[in-house]
């Protein structure tokens, strides 16, 4: 029997996940709703999708499993339209970071018994279809929360189409999810907002904290051009799990003020210790929770054209750079180009390239 997906709302990881089953199931049928008419033009076009809805109407009730990929309230508002159309057996999931709402929902329409939330640990600062990619969910975990009234044949099924698109799926309760998202995601977000909104506000009128800020700042604060409406909802959505995880950092902030201002020496070491002990041991191999980087570190000529060449040369081998860009820190006594890749084989391929024409290359 052809498989038949469903999607409404085709953004960035909506658009990823439809393009990973077009993928590893290219005869499959793949129908999509979403609000801005020509990105599902972009997809049809494209050969992602078969089938534009200019509504969510009965013709999902063709599909075997229907992805919500829009913001949780509106997900939660084409759930009450879906309730009439779709058939015996269908799964609606959706892909949100916060699940609690849309599972009481789900109970409150009677969907109990097909809906699986799912939440797929991947994705990017930048949001939209056009930079949604197949390889974004590739060994990413995946995470289910299905209803305790969905069939586990249902549930089985469902974590094997995860699987076959490459993620990595792991089934736990809603409760559970909120309140660990709340912590490695949530929390995050709201401390790398709140420390450059803190920056901004004690900068010099000449901005020198803003001109100098470099790697490490950068690094810590990236997400923090995620955007705004995304994370406000979010923080609506989930707040007494995010209000738990920040008093736990407030405290914990207040007793590294307390070792600075005491100049506890032994103290101030261990914080730095443990801190650097239990990042190392997180596992940012591939199939890791936090999916790993493929960086390098280049020395150029301080020169005009310095980065086009190595950009020039990358691009005739037909490598496929993810960002570019020089920085300067303490790590590196002089700027170097540091240059991003999205997976491993491109990665492999810049490193023998660049130290075959004898740059500098260097890797961490």
């Amino acid at each position: 029997m052809r498989l038949t997906v469903g999607f409404i709302g085709l953004g960035l990881i909506g658009g990823s996940v439809a393009k990973a089953i077009r993928r590893f199931h290219p005869d499959s049928r793949i129908i999509a709703y979403n609000r801005s008419l020509s990105v599902l033009e972009t997809a049809k076009s494209e050969g992602v999708i078969d089938e534009i809805c200019e509504q969510v109407d009965h013709r999902f009730g063709s599909c075997s499993y229907i992805f919500l990929c829009a913001p949780v309230s509106t997900n939660i508002s084409y759930m009450k339209i879906l309730k009439d159309y779709i058939s015996p057996g269908c799964i609606i999931s959706d892909v949100g970071s916060v699940k609690g709402m849309i599972h009481k929902q789900a109970a409150q329409l009677g969907l109990s018994r097909c809906f699986i939330g799912g939440h797929p640990m991947a994705g990017s600062e930048k949001t939209g279809y056009e930079h949604s990619r197949a390889g974004l969910l590739e060994n990413a975990y995946y995470i289910l929360t299905p209803s305790e009234l969905v069939d586990i044949r249902h549930i089985s099924a469902y974590t094997e189409l995860i699987s076959s698109i490459g993620a990595i799926p792991l089934v736990i309760t809603h409760q559970e999810h909120d309140y660990i998202t709340a912590g490695i995601s949530h929390l995050p977000h709201i401390v790398a907002a709140s420390l450059v909104n803190l920056i901004r506000e004690l900068d010099t009128e000449d901005e020198h904290m803003k001109l100098i800020a470099a790697g490490g700042f950068k690094d810590i604060t990236r997400i923090a051009s995620s955007s705004p409406d995304m994370w406000q909802q979010i923080c609506m959505e989930n707040p007494e799990n995010i209000s738990r995880v920040l008093d736990a950092y407030i405290r914990m902030l207040v007793q590294a003020r307390c070792l600075v201002d005491g100049k506890n020496e032994q103290e101030l070491y261990q914080l730095f210790s443990h801190a650097r002990d239990y990042r190392d041991s997180i596992d940012i191999l591939p199939t890791g929770p936090i999916s790993k980087s493929y960086i390098l570190y280049c020395d150029i000529a301080d020169e005009p054209g310095g980065i086009a060449a190595i950009a020039t040369l990358l691009a005739m081998e037909q490598i496929n750079i993810k960002n570019i860009g020089i920085i300067h820190n303490r790590e590196f006594e002089d700027g170097v180009l540091r240059v991003e890749f999205y997976e491993d084989p491109g990665y492999q391929k810049a490193l023998e390239i660049l130290r075959k024409r004898n740059y500098t290359v260097y890797v961490r």
